[in-house]
């Protein structure tokens, strides 16, 4: 299975940020705390190098603690600032305030030596598609200020936003870069739903994800669906066709349905807290 998604707003979006990044102190990058790295655009790195950087890992309920305490630790290796959240019930936002300050002190102060005061930090929300960016902009404002869906892209254009005194964010669209040159970090992305289902064979990647969990998360399956996990994967998905009774109208079991059924339950976390790779791979 290819995995390729990139809807021609975004290459407008790239350059545009671009043009933006002139403007601005801090780049804030949100990515999925269930792959840390594969949720991470490169072409950020490139357009951010001189910039400050803090990477928050949202939806860190859904993600396995130990293994974001390891990720934590491997971006703090590399210089930059970090935290976890979840955007949605606010875990984690008290501390991003002090990260941001943090990330600029420097600028802060070089401000203060000039004579400048009180001039906010101007930040850079940056973050591929569905990973969360406007849930994080408006739970942090505390309003809804930036437009939120379930799915990808609804984020097209840019908007200033005035938080408080002392920052000011930049909200962007999500941006995927234009070619995976490996297609296990397309796998990844897929199973977090970071591209539309609508254009991804189901079946294959609820099939990569049992195969998954199996090795790195064993009892996970057996747990949440009774299912023997000592069988191949496609016999495990049948298993959850018919515990779930996942139905055809005549009546035969409806593979596609258990398929999204596994997957949807995966990304709600009703699998378990997972996370899908690790600093060392």
């Amino acid at each position: 299975m290819q995995f390729q998604w990139y809807p021609g707003h975004m290459t407008k979006a790239k350059r545009q940020m671009q043009e933006d990044i002139k403007l601005i102190d801090l780049i804030i990058e949100l990515v999925d705390a269930r792959i840390p790295f594969s949720s991470r655009n490169p072409d950020i790195d490139e357009l951010g190098k001189q910039k400050s950087r803090l990477i928050l890992m949202n939806k860190a309920d859904l993600a396995d603690t130990q293994r974001t305490k390891a990720w934590s630790d491997y971006f703090r290796g590399k210089g930059y600032f970090v935290a976890g959240l979840d955007a949605r019930s606010r875990s984690g936002m008290k501390q991003i305030q002090n990260e941001i300050m943090e990330a600029c002190r420097e600028k802060i102060e070089r401000d203060r030596r000039r004579g400048i005061k009180n001039r906010p930090v101007r930040a850079m929300v940056v973050g591929i598609p569905n990973v969360g960016k406007s849930t994080f902009i408006n739970t942090f404002a505390g309003k809804a200020c930036a437009k939120t869906g379930n799915k990808p892209g609804v984020t097209k254009g840019k908007q200033w936003i005035r938080l408080n005194k002392s920052v000011e964010l930049l909200d962007t669209p999500g941006i995927l870069w234009p070619k995976f040159e490996d297609q296990a970090v397309g796998l990844k992305l897929a199973l977090i739903g970071s591209m539309k289902d609508e254009i991804l064979n189901v079946d294959e990647l609820a099939l990569e994800l049992i195969n998954y969990l199996r090795k790195e998360y064993p009892g996970a399956l057996s747990e949440r669906y009774q299912a023997d996990e000592t069988v191949e994967a496609s016999a495990i998905l049948e298993d959850i066709a018919e515990k779930r009774k996942c139905l055809k109208k005549g009546g035969g079991l409806d593979y596609s349905k258990a398929a999204a059924l596994a997957l949807e339950e995966f990304r709600n976390g009703k699998i378990g807290r997972l996370t899908i790779e690790l600093p060392e791979e």
